[in-house]
């Protein structure tokens, strides 16, 4: 089939890597985001998407709507028979959907109808499922809501992060969407329809979500730091200022302490949770790069009966 690809970030360079090494499709362009402003100098950046396209010579087309005329006009020209998406960024409209033949087909990285949304990883961690996966479907006006073309599992391992995660995801899921087109293509893979029951919704994680509650138990509090790391990272505050909090591990057997406390020894860092503690790893000082948390704590000179938080 003639394929035009659409995706933003690094996690959807896989896919296209698939798409272009399959031999079996001619990716004819790129469908990505406009070039934003990165770095300390704030200078427009290509998408990791348009970059890898570039590289392998391939037509890149970056509206800044996807409902703008003149890329509808060149997308009509180019006549693509199925448009495969992973984290393209922006909610397509049904004028560009019905272009082309087959159809929008996407790749989301949660088990379908779980998950639907902008994070589906992030929830997956932060709500501590065992088993995640990504699913291919047909877009529709709906919210992730097409009908499933394929599936695969993932398990969600104890001390992943969300980072961690999307990236073994985003790996397997090339594979899955290179072979949905191909099914597509030969006419023995067909969708089928989301069920009714086990809808759930994954929206933006904000940098509110990502506050660490120390009222509640050590389980969440780990999942809440996993879930927001990288992005948009998990935090609290010391002395009145952010304290990113990059790593954390429960401890079992420590209960000594209040929600929020710090017990700081030579080597480790200890806070108290809703539940028995948490030892902190990894922190990043507002304005500073990150560290180990025992480096931190000498720094800062923790006092006696101390509290992270408000």
């Amino acid at each position: 089939m003639k394929l035009v690809f659409a995706g933003t970030p690094e996690v959807a360079v896989p896919a296209l890597d698939a798409l272009i090494a399959s031999g079996r499709h001619e990716v004819a362009a790129v469908v990505t985001r406009p070039d934003a402003p990165a770095g300390r100098g704030r200078r427009l950046v290509a998408s990791p998407v348009a970059e890898r396209a570039e590289e392998a010579g391939i037509e890149v087309l970056k509206p800044a709507r996807p409902r703008d005329e003149k890329f509808l006009a060149r997308l009509r020209e180019i006549a693509p028979d199925c448009c495969p998406v992973v984290a393209y960024g922006a909610l397509l409209p049904k004028v560009a959907l019905d272009v082309p033949a087959r159809g929008w087909v996407n790749l989301h990285f949660s088990l379908l109808p779980a998950w639907r949304g902008a994070a589906p990883v992030q929830h997956a961690v932060m709500a501590g499922d065992e088993v995640t996966g990504a699913s291919t479907f047909l877009i529709e006006e709906g919210l992730d809501s097409g009908p499933v073309y394929g599936v695969l599992t993932e398990e969600v391992r104890p001390t992943d992060t969300s980072g961690d995660l999307l990236t073994r995801l985003a790996f397997a899921g090339a594979g899955l969407l290179a072979a949905t087109m191909d099914g597509i293509e030969d006419g023995t893979l067909h969708a089928v329809p989301q069920p009714d029951d086990g809808v759930t919704l994954a929206p933006k994680i904000t940098v509110e979500d990502a506050q660490v509650q120390w009222s509640a138990p050590a389980l969440r509090v780990d999942r809440v730091v996993r879930g927001c790391t990288p992005a948009p990272g998990a935090w609290t505050l010391f002395r009145g200022e952010r304290l990113k909090l990059i790593q954390a591990m429960p401890v079992l057997d420590r209960t000594d302490l209040a929600p929020g406390e710090l017990s700081a020894a030579k080597n480790n860092v200890y806070v108290g949770t809703g539940s028995h503690a948490v030892e902190l790893l990894w922190v990043q000082p507002q304005g500073k790069k990150p560290m180990k948390a025992a480096d931190w704590a000498r720094g800062v000179r923790i006092v006696h009966g101390e509290l992270l938080g408000l």
